[in-house]
């Protein structure tokens, strides 16, 4: 039987778009799980893509949340089992988060659980003003376990992490914003357009220094403020060996816009 698409990415130039298209709200079930694992894949050995943006088919939902329905069936087998089903769904956005390239993720819809889960793997996250975002899974007596609970407080801080958990309600757009969950807020209807003009403007960069700055931000975070600047250093020395800084470095100097090879 042929695989039912739920997942597809498509690439204009250098930037690559991928939908998620699971009617009516594009919950995250083992489909979408299963096929971003190997959207992402795909992404990954594409020396030519240079940003990814993420977004939601139709105008409901970005991400509506995970397959609630399923939840049943990993209740009371033992916490071995439910672990393992987090980390399951913790391997695909693991994998958005790890992309090489930077990412966008254009939230034309409510993004619940597992969808504002998927938003924050994304470098930047653009919304639309109709845009509901948050972690409403203590309302079913659980909590999120696709990596809310670590991503958002890194992002908006332990404190406000712990009350938008907590109370499992969630923001408007301009309220997500206003936090730093949200980098930029546009009208209805505009949010992948906006996503687009966003990343061709990334796309005007040296595909290297784009990756070495994503690289160093993300592993640098994690590390002390002295290993982070050993690391930034690291990956700064790697740049200077591309033959993008010397064409960068040279078209500063002769006064002309440069001309990368991403290499």
């Amino acid at each position: 039987m042929e695989m039912v698409r739920v997942v597809s990415w498509s690439k204009i130039e250098n930037i690559a778009t991928i939908v998620i298209n699971n009617p009516p709200v594009n919950v995250l079930n083992k489909e979408v799980i299963e096929q971003l694992c190997l959207v992402a894949d795909e992404i990954e050995s594409d020396c030519n893509v240079k940003v990814v943006i993420v977004t939601g088919a139709g105008e409901k939902a970005f991400v509506a949340g995970g397959d609630i329905k399923g939840f049943p069936d990993w209740i009371g087998k033992g916490v071995e089992m439910a672990k393992q089903k987090s980390l399951w769904l913790q391997e695909a956005l693991n994998k958005i988060e790890c992309l090489p390239q930077p990412t966008i993720a254009a939230i034309n819809g409510v993004a619940l659980g597992g969808g504002c889960e998927l938003a924050m793997c994304c470098d930047i996250r653009i919304a639309e003003e109709k845009v509901e975002i948050g972690l409403p899974e203590i309302k079913l007596g659980l909590f999120p376990g696709a990596g809310g609970t670590q991503r958002l407080s890194r992002l908006i801080g332990k404190a406000r992490a712990k009350e938008m958990i907590f109370t499992g309600e969630p923001l408007n757009a301009e309220a997500a914003k206003e936090i730093g969950l949200i980098n930029h807020v546009v009208s209805n209807g505009e949010g992948l357009e906006e996503a687009k003009k966003l990343a061709e403007r990334i796309c005007n960069h040296s595909s290297p220094s784009l990756y070495f700055a994503k690289r160093s931000i993300d592993e640098g975070y994690e590390q002390s403020l002295e290993k982070g600047l050993l690391t930034e250093a690291e990956n700064f020395g790697r740049v200077f060996q591309t033959r993008d800084v010397q064409e960068g470095i040279n078209a500063f100097i002769q006064k002309r816009m440069p001309n990368f090879l991403d290499q």
